[in-house]
Formats: structure tokens, sequence, C-alpha cells
């Protein structure tokens, strides 16, 4: 059996397989025995994406993957046939019938006719993958995808079929919509067609006579103690704080949701994975406890009760005032420092000099809504907490309780503030070429480089939109077809027929279908996440295996700082030390090819002669 292992940017492997059966037995197999530092596997229709906590990891899988036995049918296991009652009268039914050369009756009829099997989740919680239905239906995606797809909808696409759980967007073919609840949390298993169903669409005239199948009652209406029931948890603790007004958009975000990719659940979590670290850091909470991010400012709270917060991420003014009650004028607070707020007392957050993002920690942390193990929220599925509303009263934990994935990258990301140009120069993001650069044409392939796109307002959570700068044209595809759906990542440079690139960010969906030219490095999402509509973008090609620091002023990107604080702990001492930042960059790089059993040594032998002069100066 022929396999072949592309690189995902600097943390993920993609694997690909003859067919279906081989996937999803490599997929079984990883799952049984899984490589050191795995933290996703993906199954898609020829591929599996495999995402690791670092580059050493995923390079020690890439040796031992090719040697793995698969076993095809390990993979496959009974499940409980679905029904999904369907009204057909989908927005592309008729354009759909017309591309076929079949009347809109015959379409209704082939669609419905066909026992449709789960091969495999993905693109949203609750999205499944359904295949073996009437060959004639193998129909392209849309060139251009949808922004909004209602949930409910019932589609097709390159040969596959599904029903659309959640809005979101998608470029797929919408023959018809149901009412069926596709994604609930609630329930003990929260996808109502998981992997080897059996699936049948049963058309009705309108949805006052759908009704849940005898097939499917007990599942759908089963509710089981899962993190649903964890809804209701801000109601056990009184509210520490209100939100008085919650700016342009404040969210509740932590280290999110990663090692569910397979069953749809994206990652999601701050943008900015340091700057909430930080923040959590100044506030006294362990880096993935949950926050608040702040779109370009404006959020003002009030303490409940005393608390003490913290802010950090784009830079920009923070200001205090006494409680409301004759209070004096606003007053400056800095940032990354601990900020005590007294019953009464305010804070807010301006809109920032630079950059996008702001990320406000409580310590703490904060009580949201948690699903599946996380209080982010997520804009693509709707999952954890909702946005932050005006009068919204947010309960915090007890201190050092915080939001910790059950998988979790080897270092820290972003141990310093992503760099923000002034404008005048482009944001530079660091990529990997691939996985599926062979798709474009020679000169939009090595030019890609070299040339600036900008974003646009349409950019979110989900992906940063781009647009051509320079009068210069969309980029080029070398060869025709659809792509076979495949895994992403949060770095993913997608090119849909377009020829406009949409980086994807941590609320991306799982798999995509259109070519993926490039994955942004791990090490520079956090800068991806700070930058603004208009600004302008390069993306500089990397080796993942020698990836160098970007240069000062090298396209507003800035080197490693020249100086890194660090607080210490040592003999029972808490002491405060600063290393030059080539040598903090050199601790990253020796952590990030430790593996999980000598990291912790590596850090106390490179840090022990710091710790000791430090100690002795003290004195």
């Amino acid at each position: 059996m022929t396999v072949r292992i592309r690189d995902v940017g600097d943390r993920a492997l993609l694997v690909e397989l003859p067919g279906l059966d081989d996937v999803l037995g490599l997929a079984a197999a990883l799952r049984a025995a899984p490589p050191d530092g795995v933290i996703d596997i993906v199954p898609a229709t020829t591929t599996v994406l495999v995402t690791f906590s670092g580059r050493a990891a995923a390079r020690a899988a890439a040796e031992t993957i090719p040697r793995i036995r698969i076993a095809p049918d390990a993979a496959r296991r009974g499940a409980a046939a679905v029904v999904i009652d369907t009204v057909y009268d989908g927005p592309d039914l008729r354009a759909t019938a017309e591309l076929l050369g079949l009347s809109t009756e015959a379409l209704v009829a082939a669609h419905s006719g066909s026992d449709w099997i789960a091969a495999f989740g993905g693109f949203a919680p609750g999205f499944a993958y359904l295949t073996g239905g009437d060959p004639r239906l193998a129909v392209p995606r849309l060139s251009t995808p949808r922004t909004a797809v209602p949930a409910g909808s019932v589609a097709i696409a390159g040969g596959f079929s599904a029903v659309y759980p959640g809005e979101s967007p998608g470029g797929w073919r919408l023959l018809g919509r149901t009412e069926a609840r596709l994604w609930d949390t609630a329930r003990e298993a929260p996808a109502l067609i998981e992997p080897g169903a059996s699936v049948r669409f049963r058309p009705i005239r309108d949805t006052a006579t759908a009704g849940v199948s005898a097939e499917t009652a007990g599942r759908a209406g089963s509710a089981g103690p899962g993190d649903g029931d964890a809804a209701g948890r801000p109601d056990a603790a009184a509210p520490a704080l209100t939100i008085i007004d919650p700016g342009f958009l404040a969210l509740v975000e932590d280290g999110g949701r990663p090692g569910r990719a397979a069953i749809g659940v994206t990652g999601s979590g701050a943008l900015d994975r340091g700057a909430l670290a930080r923040a959590n850091a100044a506030a006294g909470n362990p880096a993935h406890a949950a926050g608040i991010e702040s779109l370009n400012g404006g959020i003002t709270i009030e303490a409940n009760a005393p608390i003490v917060v913290a802010v950090a991420g784009a830079p920009g003014p923070i200001e205090r005032r006494g409680a409301t009650d004759g209070s004096p004028a606003w007053e400056p607070a800095e940032a990354e420092t601990s900020i005590p707020l007294a019953a009464g007392e305010r804070l807010r957050l301006g809109a920032p000099e630079t950059g996008l993002r702001r990320y406000l920690a409580v310590r703490g942390g904060i009580l949201g809504r948690r699903e599946l193990g996380s209080a982010a929220h997520d804009s693509l599925s709707g999952m954890g907490t909702p946005p932050l509303a005006r009068g919204a009263r947010l309960a915090i934990g007890a201190a050092g309780e915080g939001t910790a994935p059950e998988t979790a990258p080897e270092t820290s990301p972003g141990r310093e503030p992503a760099p923000a140009p002034d404008g005048t120069e482009p944001h530079v993001l660091r990529y990997v070429p691939g996985p599926r650069d062979d798709w474009f044409a020679e000169a939009s392939r090595s030019g890609f480089g070299a040339r600036e796109w900008v974003a646009t307002a349409q950019s979110n959570r989900i992906g940063v939109r781009l647009a051509t700068a320079n009068a210069e044209p969309p980029l080029e595809r070398a060869r025709d077809g659809e792509l076979p759906t495949e895994g992403t990542v949060a770095g993913s440079i997608q090119i849909p027929p377009s020829g406009l690139p949409v980086l994807f960010l941590a609320d991306r969906p799982v798999t995509g279908g259109y070519p993926v030219i490039g994955t942004v490095i791990d090490a520079d999402l956090d800068r991806a996440a700070q930058v603004r509509p208009g600004e302008r973008i390069r993306f500089q090609p990397v080796d993942p295996d020698r990836i160098a620091p970007l240069e000062r002023g090298a396209g507003g990107a800035r080197e490693r700082p020249h100086a890194v604080p660090l607080t210490l702990e040592a003999d029972g001492r808490r002491i405060g030390v600063t290393i030059p930042g080539a040598l903090a960059a050199a601790l990253d790089r020796l952590i990030s090819e430790a593996s999980a059993d000598t990291a912790e040594s590596t850090i106390a032998a490179f840090l022990e002669p710091i710790v000791r002069e430090s100690l002795l100066a003290s004195d």
C-alpha cells in the first residue's frame, strides 16, 4: 500500500492513502496506539490529518506512520439507523437538477432513495459526511461558498451528502431542510449521526408533519449528565462582576477544546493565546483560565465584590474609576500587571492603538457556560458561553481554578506580544508551503510569498478573508476538479476557486474541500489574530525544521525582544529575572525539541545558572 506524508505547517502531517477503507483503518490504529504528542486525528476521504504538540513529535511520527499495519474493518462498527425528515425546497435544488440533467422530482427521488452511510465527521460539530448514495449525485461544490448556510440544510457535494447542524459558511449545494437536531451537548451522544450509521432521507411536504422516527427516538431524546449540565454552573456562585458596556464584541475564551476535531469540534479558545496567558499570569491564574476577549476595545466592567484583574494583548488605554457614587475621574492603569478593584469600582479598555484584540483576566477565572470541557465561545458552532451583553453578570472560580486543555502544546504559545506594524508595513506571517501548493500554477505558487494581501472586513474568528493588493490578480490553479475533503488546522491558507485566500483561525471548520497553498506556523498565529481589516499581510515561506526568527524591520515584523522578563520560583522564593531575547528563543527551541518526559529537566538545567546568579544578587 502506498502512503504519502505531507507537512501541514510545523505541527501536523497529512497522510495520503489509496481509499476510504485504508483511511478509517489507519485512523483506528492511531487512536488505539497514538504516537507521542498526538492532539487530533482527523480522517477524511483519502487522507488522515494528524496534529501534534510540537515539531519534534510530528517529525518522529512521520517515520513511524508508514510502518503501521492497517486493518480496515477495525474502524467499522454498527450504529442505529437514522431517518431524516426533509422538505425538498432548497435554493440550489432546481439548478442542481439542471446541472445533472434530471428533473427536480428525479433528483429528490435519487437523494431520498439511497441508504447513505456516515463515513466520518468534520467541518462542524454534528456534521457527518455521508457516502454510498446514488452515484449520479456527484456534483462539485459552489465556486464561491456562502457566508451563511442555515441550520438544518440538507446538501450534496463531491459525492457526499450531509446536514448542516448549525448556521455556518459552506459551499455545498442545498437541496432541502430538516428540523432534526443534529448536535446537542445535553444528549449522552451529542451527534445524532455517528460514524458508521445508516442514514435515509424521507421527503415530507412541510416541517409540521415531521416527527422523530422510531429508529432514532431513543437517541434523539436521551439526555445524559455530560458537560451540558455545567451550563448552570455560574449560578452556583455569586456574580463577581457586571458588564457595563461590552464594546464591539466581548467573548469568554479559554484554552479551548483541543483533541476533538474528529467529531467536528474545532479547538476554538483565545485567538491570541499568548495575550490570554500573560493576562492570566498577571492575575494569578493558570495560563488557560477563562478570560474575556475584547474585539477593538470599548469594554467596561464593574466589580460586584473585591476582585483582581489584568489586561494584555493589543496596546491601548486601560482606565479605572472608583465607586459610582461621587467617584473621582478615570485614572490610567498598566497592562500585564495585577489591578485590584473594590466593589463598585470600574475598569474600561479603550480602542487599541495597534492590533485588534485585548484580553481581560480575573483572578479565579470566569465561570462561563462549559461545553465539552471548555467555556470558550465557538463562533462557528455557537458552543460555550454566548457573547457578553450589556448587564451580563459573571461569576468567578476559586483562585487557581481555570480551564486547562486535556491536550496542549509542549510550549506555551506567544511568549512575547505579537508585534503590530504601524500601518506603513505589512504583517509578516511565516508559513510552510503545502500541503496542496501543487494545485496552483507555477507563477502563483512561487510568487505567493512575494506579494501582499489585504485583510477584508469579512474577517472574523473563523478566518481572515483576504483581497488582492496592488491590483494583482487572484491566484491561478494548475488543475481542474475538486479536492476531496480533508482536515485543516488553524493557520491553513485555503484558496477557493475565486483565487482569494482565507487564513483559518481558531474557530475554523475542521475539514474543508478547497486546496491549502500553505500553513502559517504555530508561533505566528497570535500575530495573525491581531491583524485589522484594511491592513496588509505578506506570507514568508519557511522550512518547518529550520524556522528562523523574523528580522527586525522585515515588513513590519520584529525580531525577538532584546530582553524577556520571567518570574521563577526557587527555594520557596519567587524572583523576577530578565534574560536576553536570544536566550529566550533558544529555550523555546530546546523545549520544543524535548520529549514530554525530559522537558522539565531541560528547563531546569537551562535556567539553573540564571536562578543561582539571581539569588546571590538578591542576598
